[in-house]
């Protein structure tokens, strides 16, 4: 008998809920299941730069100028990793809970490419991606999801973070359209 190998890339750790909904999904499979987390480690430097750029704009003039020491970039770069780290223990908890099985790793270069490698190097049947709602990036087609689907051979599922699916299908807050 092999493993049904998912892979999963999430945002942010697995509520239970989360992972009773993803498990629900598996309920018919025989074989067992072993699903793989990744979750991406934010890039503090992005972060930073992104959030000073947003200080200042045309009608205030330029950016204020805020010294930011290699050692104040390496503290916000650590507590991003230990935040992911704590997100990724409890996701991986919260399926081996469930009675699959479950491994996961934190992926600090762009998630889509990681995605694609993991698929490859576990044979994966399936990539079910949960994420907060991005509706401009989904629009456009630029989500994980959308990325994924153009390189992936497997079918790809996109779930809501923390939503259930009759939340998601439109009777509750899950996004009904544009």
């Amino acid at each position: 008998m092999s493993t049904y190998e998912v892979v999963l890339l999430v945002e942010q750790a697995l509520s239970a809920d989360d992972a009773a909904r993803v498990r629900s999904l598996h309920e018919g499979i025989e074989d067992p299941l072993h699903y793989t987390v990744l979750i991406p480690v934010e890039d503090a430097a992005a972060h930073i730069e992104a959030a000073m750029s947003s200080l200042g704009g045309a009608d205030l003039g330029a950016a204020p100028t805020l010294a930011m020491t290699e050692d104040d970039l390496a503290a916000v770069q650590a507590e991003s990793q230990h935040r992911a780290q704590a997100d990724l223990d409890a996701s991986v908890a919260s399926l081996l809970a469930l009675g699959v099985g479950a491994s996961g790793r934190l992926v600090p270069e762009s998630p889509v490419p990681a995605l694609t490698a993991t698929v490859s190097q576990t044979d994966a049947r399936e990539v079910i991606v949960l994420t907060r709602p991005h509706v401009v990036a989904e629009f456009f087609h630029l989500d994980w999801t959308s990325q994924a689907r153009r390189r992936l051979g497997v079918p790809v599922l996109h779930l809501l973070e923390h939503e259930t699916f009759d939340e998601q299908a439109g009777s509750g807050e899950g996004i009904t359209g544009l």
